[in-house]
C-alpha cells in the first residue's frame, strides 16, 4: 500500500497539478489510514494491499477517530481523500471497487464563515503602521487578499510577472494550475508599488529585472518567478506564514481574530452588496462551479438577518425561521 500511496502522490503532482498543501494533507491522511489498518492485523503480519480493505475498515477508521474527538470535517476530509485515492486506483488497475465510497459521509454543522463588515475592513487595511518594510509589505498583503478574493495560498504563489499595474489586473494561479486573470484596485496597487520601491535598491541582479520599469506599466516580459511577497530572508512567504499576519493585525478588530479565507468571503460579500453579478464573481473567485458562489447569497441574507437581530429592539424572530434567538 505504500507503493500505492507514493503513485498517488505523483498522480496528485504531476498530472493534477495539485498545490503542496494539498499533497501534504492528502499523504498525511492516508499514512494515518494505513497506520491504522495495520493495528488490525498481526504485529507480524505484512501491512494490508489495497485491496484488502473494505467498507468494515474504512468505518472501524473514522469510529477511531471520532472517539479521538477528531471534528467531523476532519473525518469528511479524510473519507474523500480516501474515495480519491481509491478511485486513482481504479483507473491505474490497481484495485477493483471502492471500500470509502460505501461510507457515508459524516453529517457536520455548516457555520457560516466570517465576513467581516465594510468598515471592519477598511480598520483592517489601516492596522500596519510605519513605514518599515516588513508594515509596507502587511500592508500589501492585506489589500491584495481583500482587492482580488485570492486564496491564501495563490497569494504566495504570485510573481512579480503575475502583475500588471498598469490595467489594475493580476495573474492568479488557482487549483488545479488553473490560471485566472482578476482585478486589483488602485489602492492595493498603491500598497504594492510601496512595498516594492525600497526592495529594488536592495535586490540582487535578478530581482532588479523584475523590478524593470515596465513593472509598473504594465506585466514584466521576465519571468523571474520572483515572489511577490517576501520573508526577512527574502525567500517566499508560506501559506502559514500569511495566516499570522492576518490574525496579528485582526486581533485588535471587534470580533476577534480572523483567517486570510474571511477577507476571501468578505470580498465577495461586499461585491454582491454593490450589486456585482454573480457569475462575475464567480470568475474572480475561481470556482468552477456557480454552485460554490451561490452560497454568498444565502450568506449575505444571512448576515442581513443578524444584523437586524442584533439591532432591532422588537426583532425577535417566530420559531422556525433563521436567525431565532437562543
Amino acid at each position: 500500500m505504500e507503493d500505492a500511496i507514493r503513485a498517488f502522490v505523483t498522480f496528485l503532482e504531476v498530472e493534477r497539478g495539485a498545490s503542496r498543501e494539498t499533497i501534504r494533507s492528502y499523504q498525511s491522511d492516508l499514512r494515518q489510514f494505513l497506520s491504522f489498518a495495520r493495528t488490525l492485523r498481526p504485529a507480524d503480519a505484512a501491512p494490508p494491499a489495497p485491496e484488502e480493505i473494505d467498507a468494515m475498515v474504512v468505518r472501524g477508521y473514522l469510529a477511531w477517530l471520532d472517539r479521538r474527538r477528531e471534528k467531523k470535517s476532519s473525518l469528511a476530509r479524510k473519507l474523500a481523500a480516501l474515495r480519491s485515492f481509491y478511485r486513482f486506483l481504479n483507473r491505474d488497475g490497481r484495485a477493483e471497487g471502492n471500500p470509502a465510497s460505501e461510507v457515508r459521509t459524516p453529517k457536520q454543522a455548516r457555520p457560516l464563515p466570517r465576513v467581516l463588515t465594510k468598515d471592519d475592513a477598511a480598520a483592517l487595511m489601516e492596522c500596519p503602521e510605519g513605514t518599515t518594510e516588513r508594515s509596507k509589505r502587511d500592508r500589501a498583503i492585506l489589500e491584495t487578499l481583500y482587492s482580488t478574493g485570492a486564496r491564501v495560498g495563490e497569494l504566495v504563489s504570485m510573481n512579480m510577472d503575475d502583475l500588471n499595474v498598469r490595467d489594475g489586473l493580476v495573474r492568479l494561479q488557482g487549483k488545479g494550475r488553473k490560471e485566472r486573470i482578476v482585478p486589483i484596485g488602485a489602492v492595493a496597487v498603491e500598497a504594492l508599488r510601496d512595498y516594492h520601491a525600497p526592495l529594488s535598491r536592495h535586490a540582487s541582479r535578478v530581482v532588479r529585472q523584475a523590478h524593470h520599469p515596465e513593472f509598473h506599466r504594465g506585466i514584466t516580459r521576465h519571468d523571474t518567478r520572483t515572489p511577490v511577497f517576501r520573508n526577512n530572508r527574502g525567500g517566499r512567504l508560506t501559506v502559514r506564514s500569511v495566516a499570522r499576519i492576518v490574525e496579528k493585525y485582526s486581533r485588535h478588530l471587534a470580533g476577534g481574530r480572523i483567517s486570510p479565507h474571511a477577507l476571501r468571503h468578505s470580498f465577495a460579500t461586499h461585491l454582491l452588496d454593490e450589486g456585482a453579478d454573480l457569475r462575475a464573481i464567480q470568475e474572480m473567485l475561481g470556482h468552477a462551479s456557480l454552485a460554490s458562489t451561490q452560497k454568498y447569497t444565502h450568506l449575505a441574507t444571512d448576515q442581513l438577518l443578524a444584523v437586524y437581530d442584533r439591532s432591532h429592539p422588537r426583532a425577535g424572530r417566530l420559531p422556525g425561521t433563521r436567525s431565532e434567538p437562543q
